[in-house]
């Protein structure tokens, strides 16, 4: 029996008041509450502008209130609309049974039956009065007076809708955000997970307080089946209470006769039972293989950002924190870990152990709450009164020594910089075998991928510059998102944005060693391709669906808002002014919730300098609006305008916007370039300004000083030819920063139209003499991606043009590069690159030192090893055989290293033989060989070659059902496959088949922000080549 059975269809069951439209189906039912509201126990009354109108289905819905402030022609208006027949609604109440309103009436059976012609007649009327009926519905915005003409309604308000719960009553609450009648104050959590039956049980206990009257309450519940629900008012006794359920919404409701009064203590305790999912979040169960061939069960939580409810009934949002009690039944092999340190274990009669932590110390929101029953070992260590310790499965606990010395060095960091000590007992980091995030930053229980945590004593630097970046990134969670949180999930770069920016300003001071800056300024390129598309969306947007709140998981959350963040503090005099501004935002804000203005506001209130603008007016123009500007420099003698528009590739004359940026416009000149006090600024807050005082000597400028703005920069035909001039004559006038900047800057002003490729290819000349990784792995990126859509169109002579182009123009670095052990991050970044380009365009000395390398280690029986570094390019040289391929597969499936694993399985996945892609989607979507939590990376490389984007295309369509159910619609899992795939496209006939397929899914994915973007893409991918295909023709 499916205790979530939704096929309620016995029509005969609903209430007399519920039209049974059948002649038209596609039109919902609907019951009047405007008239009888008495009859319906209603919630806390709503702010007009926080309420939220459901779209019209073909579910049975409920229509009313609103219907009494009626205008003089809106009285007339109703009035007509009765005669039409809209009044089909029975609103008598002495043909109502006392004992419910909704008791519907018999029929007597002694009914005359009806003459051929009445049923005719009978038939006519109703199809009349139903199409007027469906005119006047679907015309809500208009009143019709005397005259008969339309005119705009301004005092009637929109009618709010309701669903039906799955037992056919009507569910109490309208909206995707709770109601704000009822604040949690405590949860008591008692979990009894099966891991060999793969489902638990539950008991959750929630204390609450009124905050306004209402006669409900509403949570959140996911695939839980309640048995049993008892309510306790006060001092009063505990009674059992009916719990409806809005599956489409994931809401309970408790309706109650009498009314809660504000201020008054109530508790609501829940039984249920479900099943532990079999996807990647909720309360979810996995299994891995130790050396010995034994398989292991364990069950791990993953909440954010609206899993939560899918554990326990519990209101899931994040401005309703609480405290927690958690209490976990176990077998006495297993072990279990929560936010919290463990208070006592219980032994029970039935032979398990209950371990039941403390009480959380700190107000937390729900989706923070984890816990975890496992088999695993852990090393431990005390930090500043904390017990730091690092989880792992037995196995591997070798490879955990780097992660704990790695976060209590930055946990001591974090606690003087932000002089706020981390405010719980302990800190655990738990890496989990089957995790589809890199990581989560549960408050005292952070859980990880094995490859973002655990490390070999043999690592190379880079492996352990990828651990150490994460584990930075979850600290400053514990204060910012945990300590402080946003208020809603429009504002997630709050959490997102400000944990990416300390994770590199921590490296740069704890870890200087693996050189963090390039990693940092290769993101902020990145995150400027995206926010360029029309696609894109503002950094605080409005998000009203559960497909949108998964959708803010992407870079302009986290890497723009690193960015803007990086512009504010480059910008304020001093370099404590931020510090402090964040300070005081962390205590002023100690266990709330906030919103960006709280942010600004708190920023503002630090003293600065009275040239600095006001921090609140200058920043919200960049978290309040898409996009970014590009700046244009124009120069005549000592006089220079700079004149900014927003950045868009898609833009042309129709979609001009009057966007403006407030901009800390940082530039250098010929005269002093690359010190820090060389840096001079100028605020654009208007369209176009002027430089004054600008020597009529200085040869050329260059604006965003190490590119710490968030804005492009174009200089026009003069002054792009003095700075290349400048950078043929001496590659060091500019700061490595500055170099990748003009080179991104170049490619993405080509893609907008404002420059040629010819001047792309003109800047370029200067490569031969860099030295740096940035600039050259930046134009690598930049070139790579032109070179795949060349070869995926078939421009054969052009790519092999290309191929020439760039052996010529790097051949010398390449050359230079050696294949032994590195210890310098920025080079073992530069060889990589610079390596893994040579082998993919089948340079001949390439191959054979990659062949030999791979061939030295079979032989040697993994005990000959490969640089770190180089692993990537060796197994994706030793893919394309096929016999190397077999191995390959039969080394991934032994290799317990996951940072090794995962560099093996990006080679398996880089094959051009047909089978063995084929073969590869389909064993990352069973998960048996490969783990399905590495889907999107495999998608991902496989559409980097000529063979496979097109078989992943095939793939996406005949497995989207199964894609999301795997990872949730809107998911950065599912982004990253859509993204992965269209972006190989060129072409109208791939653009019509992108847009078919995604319009055909409706809400399986159409609305998806993801999908806008992949068809923008293919668009400018059109129209780039289009523009640029003779020149790479004239020019290669």
């Amino acid at each position: 029996m499916d205790p979530f059975d939704s096929n309620n269809t016995d029509r005969s069951n609903l209430p007399r008041n519920m039209i049974e439209n059948r002649m038209f189906e596609e039109e919902p039912d609907v019951v009047d509450l405007a008239k009888d509201s008495t009859t319906f126990p209603t919630c806390q009354a709503l702010d007009p502008d926080d309420v939220v109108y459901e779209p019209r289905s073909s579910r049975l819905l409920v229509r009313g209130l609103g219907e009494n402030d009626l205008d003089e022609d809106d009285e007339e208006c109703e009035s007509s609309a009765r005669l039409l027949g809209m009044s089909f609604m029975n609103r008598s109440a002495a043909h109502r049974s006392c004992s419910s309103p909704y008791t519907r009436q018999v029929p007597p059976r002694s009914c005359a039956r009806p003459s051929a012609r009445t049923l005719t007649v009978c038939m006519l009327f109703l199809v009349i009065v139903a199409s007027m009926t469906m005119v006047l519905y679907f015309l809500p915005g208009c009143t019709f007076t005397r005259s008969g003409c339309p005119k705009t309604n301004k005092t009637t308000p929109f009618e709010q809708v309701y669903p039906l719960s799955t037992n056919g009553e009507v569910f109490p609450w309208a909206q995707l955000r709770l109601p704000r009648s009822i604040r949690p104050l405590s949860y008591d959590l008692t979990l009894n997970p099966d891991l060999d039956n793969a489902t638990f049980t539950g008991r959750t206990t929630i204390s609450m307080s009124v905050l306004h009257n209402t006669k409900c309450i509403v949570l959140h519940s996911a695939y839980l089946n309640i048995t049993k629900a008892t309510f306790k008012l006060g001092d009063g006794e505990a009674r059992d209470v009916t719990v409806l359920e809005y599956k489409a919404r994931e809401q309970i409701a408790v309706q109650f006769t009498e009314v809660l009064r504000t201020g008054q203590a109530c508790v609501l305790t829940l039984d249920y039972s479900a099943n532990l999912s079999h996807t990647y979040d909720g309360f979810y169960n996995s299994s891995y293989t130790e050396e010995d061939g034994s398989k292991r069960v364990l069950a791990a939580t993953q909440f954010e950002p609206l899993s939560a409810r899918k554990a326990f009934p519990c209101f899931d949002a994040p401005d309703f924190k609480a405290t927690f009690l958690i209490r976990i039944r176990r077998k006495p092999n297993h072990l279990s870990l929560s936010n919290m340190p463990k208070a006592k274990s219980t032994q029970l009669p039935n032979g398990l152990i209950e371990d039941e932590f403390e009480k959380t110390s700190v107000n937390m929101s729900t989706y923070l709450v984890a816990f975890i029953v496992a088999n695993f070992t852990h090393i431990s260590r005390n930090v500043s009164e904390t017990q730091v310790s690092v989880y792992s499965v037995p196995e591997k606990w070798e490879h955990t020594e780097y992660a704990l010395d790695t976060a209590c060095k930055l946990l001591e960091f974090y606690n003087d910089f932000f002089e706020i000590n981390y405010p719980l007992k302990k800190l655990d980091l738990v890496a989990i075998p089957d995790f589809l995030a890199g990581a989560m930053e549960n408050w005292g229980l952070i859980t990880f991928r094995e490859t973002s945590l655990l490390v070999g004593k043999q690592s190379s630097p880079l492996e352990k510059q990828v651990v150490a970046s994460v584990i930075a990134h979850e600290l400053a969670h514990q204060w910012f998102g945990n300590l402080v949180t946003m208020r809603w999930w429009n504002d997630l770069w709050l959490n997102e944005g400000f944990a990416t920016y300390m994770q590199y300003m921590s490296l740069q001071t704890v870890f200087p060693q693996l050189d963090i800056g390039n990693l940092f300024l290769a993101v902020r390129f990145r995150a400027l391709d995206k926010d360029a598309l029309n696609s894109s969306h503002a950094v605080s947007t409005e998000v009203n669906k559960p497909e949108q709140v998964e959708e803010m998981f992407d870079s302009v959350s986290y890497e723009k808002g690193a960015s803007i963040l990086l512009m504010l503090n480059a910008s304020l005099p001093g370099d404590q002014q931020f510090r402090k501004g964040i300070i005081q935002y962390l205590k002023e804000f100690s266990g709330l919730n906030t919103d960006t203005s709280d942010l600004w506001n708190s920023l503002t209130q630090v003293e600065v300098s009275a040239q600095h603008p006001n921090v609140s007016d200058m920043m919200s123009s960049w978290t309040s609006q898409k996009g970014f500007p590009l700046v244009t420099v124009s120069r005549k003698g000592g006089q220079v305008t700079l004149t900014q528009e927003h950045f868009q590739l898609a833009s042309d004359n129709a979609m001009q916007t009057s966007s403006l940026w407030n901009i800390p416009v940082t530039y250098v000149t010929d005269n002093c370039s690359v010190a820090p006090e060389c840096r001079r600024t100028f605020y654009l807050k208007t369209k176009s300004a002027t430089l004054k005082d600008l020597p009529e000597s200085v040869k050329w400028l260059k604006l965003n000083y190490r590119n710490t703005g968030f804005y492009i920069s174009h200089y026009e035909d003069e002054g792009w030819a003095a700075l290349i001039n400048a950078l043929s004559n001496d590659v060091g006038v500019l700061t490595h920063e500055d170099r990748a900047s003009l080179v991104h800057n170049m490619f993405a002003l080509s893609r907008l139209g404002r420059v040629s490729f010819h001047q792309v290819l003109h800047l370029l000349k200067y490569m031969s003499n860099e030295t740096h990784t940035s600039p050259v792995t930046e134009a690598l990126l930049q070139l790579g991606v032109i070179y795949r859509l060349l070869d995926q169109r078939q421009e054969h002579r052009l790519v092999a043009r290309m191929k020439s182009y760039i052996l010529h123009q790097f051949g010398s670095l390449m050359d230079q590069q050696t294949w032994e052990e590195e210890h310098s991050v920025s080079k073992q970044e530069l060889r990589s690159a610079l390596l893994g380009m040579a082998c993919s365009l089948n340079e001949e000395k390439c191959i054979k030192r990659a062949q030999a390398l791979f061939k030295q280690y079979v032989e040697s029986n993994g005990t000959s090893r490969i640089p770190g570094d180089l692993q990537q390019v060796v197994f994706t040289v030793a893919a394309q055989s096929n016999e190397d391929w077999a191995t390959l597969l039969s080394m991934y499936a032994r290799v317990t290293y996951d940072a090794e694993k995962r560099k093996m399985l990006r080679g398996l996945a880089s094959t051009q033989d047909a089978r063995l892609i084929v073969w590869i989607l389909k064993a990352g979507l069973m998960g048996d060989v490969i783990q399905t939590q590495e889907l999107p990376l495999v998608i991902s490389t496989v559409c980097n070659g000529f063979t496979g984007y097109l078989f992943v295309w095939d793939f996406i369509q005949e497995n989207w059902d199964n894609l999301i159910e795997k990872f949730p619609v809107g998911s950065f899992a599912i982004q990253t496959i859509i993204k992965s795939a269209a972006s190989q496209f060129s072409t109208q006939a791939h653009l019509d088949q992108v847009q078919g397929f995604f319009y055909s899914l409706k809400e399986r994915g159409s609305q998806m922000r993801t999908v806008q973007e992949a068809l923008e893409t293919i668009r400018l991918n059109q129209r780039w080549m289009e523009k640029n295909l003779a020149t790479l023709t004239k020019w290669l």
